[in-house]
C-alpha cells in the first residue's frame, strides 16, 4: 500500500516525539528493591553530614596548642585519660597536657582541636599513668571531619530522574529512605510483524529469518529500565494485525512493532494508523538506517512502526524511543550522549541522508578514535553486538576520510541533556 511521506530532519522527528512526553506516577519501593530504578523526588539532605565533627582514624584527640613546642629531640608526653570508641561520646573534658584516645568515625571530644594518627605516636607507662608521645607540632583542625563538610542540611544532592546506583543507594541510607519515591515503570508492548518470522527455537526454513528485533527491541527497553511486554508475532493479515493493535494499546503505554512500515504489499501499519484514526507524527526521516520510521499518536499513546531490518529498529530504538522513555522516567538527560572522535577509516560514498554508522571507539595515543564494527547495512545484526557509538556522517554531496573529527553518540554510558536543537 502506498502513503505520502514527506522527509523530515532527525531533530524535527525527535522534537514530535517530545511533544507527546509525560510523566510516569509515583510509587513507593523498598530501598533493597531500588537499584537500577529513577528517582521521582530529588534527594535532600535532612542534616549534617557528617552530623557532627568526628575523627576520621584511630589516634589521639589532643589540644594543638599542647603540640607547639614539640619535636623530633624534645616531644611531649601527653596523659591519656580516657578512649572512646565509634558510636560512643567521651566522658571528660581534656585539660592541659592531656589526650584521649579516639577510634575512626568517634565525635570529637569538648576541647579537642587535633587528631593525631596512631601511627605517629608512641605508648609509655608512668607511675600507674599511661601517656602518648607525639614529636612533632599540629595546627588546630588537623585530621578532623568537620560537621556539615560532606553535605550540609537542606542541600538537593541528587535530581529527580537519576537512576538509582550504587552510590545514590549510599545516600538514600543515610538520609533514612526505607521506602524510596521512583516512577512506576511503563509498560512497552512489542510486536513483530511478518510471516518470515520464525520463533528463536525453529529450525530454519527456506525464504524465513529467526525472530530477533523482538528479543533485541525487549533488551533495550530492558537496559533504559521500562518494562517490556512480549505480545508475540503479527502475521500478514490486516484485519488480525489491527486487532491486535488495537487490544495491545489498551495494557500498553507504549507501543512498538517491528516492520511492516515500508511501502510493499503486506506493510500494513501506515492502513492501521488510519483506520485506528491515529495522528501521524512523521512517517519519513532523512536517516540512514531507518528512513521509514514512523511514529503515530492515538489518544496521548505513541506508536513506534520500526524498520523491520535489525539495524535499522536498533538505530530508531536509540534515537526516539528511548528519549520519550528516559523523559517519562523525569529525566533530565533523555538523549544519548554527544561527544567527538577521530574516525579510523574511509567513508567515500556520499549520501543525501544523515548516516548512523554503528561503531567502536577506543583510544590511540590518548585521543579517541572510532571505527565501524562491520558492513554498514539497515539488514545487518551482526555489526551490533560491538557497537557502543553511532558515528553520525551528516548528509551532503561529499563522504568522510579517515582522519576527519566526527560527532558520536555513546550507547553505553549515562545520557545527555543535549538536544539536536544544538
Amino acid at each position: 500500500m502506498l502513503t505520502k511521506r514527506e522527509i523530515i530532519t532527525v531533530r524535527e522527528a525527535v522534537k514530535k516525539v517530545l511533544e507527546y512526553k509525560k510523566h510516569g506516577e509515583i510509587e513507593y519501593i523498598s530501598i533493597e528493591e531500588s537499584d537500577g530504578r529513577y528517582l521521582a523526588e530529588p534527594i535532600v539532605a535532612d542534616h549534617d553530614v557528617p552530623p557532627f565533627d568526628r575523627s576520621p582514624l584511630d589516634g589521639f584527640a589532643i589540644r594543638a596548642i599542647d603540640t607547639r613546642n614539640a619535636t623530633l629531640e624534645k616531644p611531649v608526653e601527653l596523659e591519656i585519660i580516657e578512649e572512646v570508641g565509634a558510636g560512643t561520646v567521651a566522658k571528660k573534658e581534656i585539660k592541659e597536657g592531656q589526650a584521649i584516645r579516639i577510634m575512626t568515625g568517634a565525635k570529637m571530644p569538648e576541647g579537642t582541636d587535633v587528631i593525631v594518627m596512631l601511627e605517629l605516636t608512641k605508648e609509655i607507662s608512668r607511675d600507674q599513668k599511661k601517656y602518648v608521645v607525639i614529636n612533632q607540632s599540629f595546627k588546630k583542625g588537623d585530621n578532623i571531619n568537620f560537621q556539615g563538610e560532606d553535605a550540609q542540611k537542606g542541600t538537593q544532592l541528587i535530581e529527580r530522574g537519576r537512576r538509582i546506583n550504587p552510590g545514590i543507594i549510599a545516600l538514600l541510607a543515610t538520609f533514612g529512605y526505607a521506602k524510596v519515591p521512583v516512577i512506576k515503570k511503563p509498560v512497552v508492548g512489542i510486536y513483530a510483524t511478518g510471516t518470515e518470522l520464525l520463533d528463536v527455537q525453529e529450525e530454519l526454513q527456506l525464504g524465513k529469518i529467526r525472530n530477533s528485533n523482538s528479543y533485541m527491541v525487549t533488551s533495550q527497553v530492558k537496559k533504559v529500565g521500562a518494562e517490556p511486554y512480549y505480545f508475540g508475532k503479527l502475521d500478514d493479515d490486516f484485519e488480525r494485525c489491527y486487532e491486535a493493535i488495537t487490544k495491545a494499546l489498551e495494557k500498553a503505554d507504549l507501543l512498538i512493532t517491528t516492520g511492516g512500515v515500508s511501502v510493499g504489499d503486506y506493510d500494513f501499519l501506515p492502513a492501521i494508523y488510519e483506520k485506528l484514526g491515529a495522528n501521524v507524527l512523521f512517517n519519513k526521516i532523512s536517516m540512514r538506517p531507518g528512513s521509514v520510521t514512523t511514529v503515530a499518536e492515538l489518544n496521548g499513546k505513541l506508536l513506534f512502526g520500526l524498520s523491520g531490518n535489525p539495524s535499522a529498529c536498533y538505530v530508531g530504538f536509540e534515537l526516539y524511543a528511548r528519549p520519550w522513555l528516559k523523559s517519562y522516567f523525569k529525566s533530565e538527560k533523555p538523549h544519548l550522549q554527544k561527544i567527538q572522535a577521530t574516525l579510523m577509516e574511509n567513508f567515500t560514498k556520499p549520501n543525501s541522508f544523515t548516516r548512523f554508522v554503528r561503531g567502536k571507539k577506543s583510544y590511540q595515543n590518548g585521543s579517541l578514535v572510532v571505527s565501524s564494527t562491520g558492513i554498514d547495512k539497515s539488514s545487518n545484526v551482526t555489526i551490533l553486538a560491538n557497537a557502543d557509538a553511532l558515528i553520525i556522517l551528516p548528509g551532503g554531496e561529499k563522504g568522510y576520510e579517515k582522519g576527519t573529527m566526527v560527532d558520536i553518540l555513546l550507547l553505553n554510558e549515562e545520557g545527555s541533556n543535549w538536544s539536536w536543537d544544538k
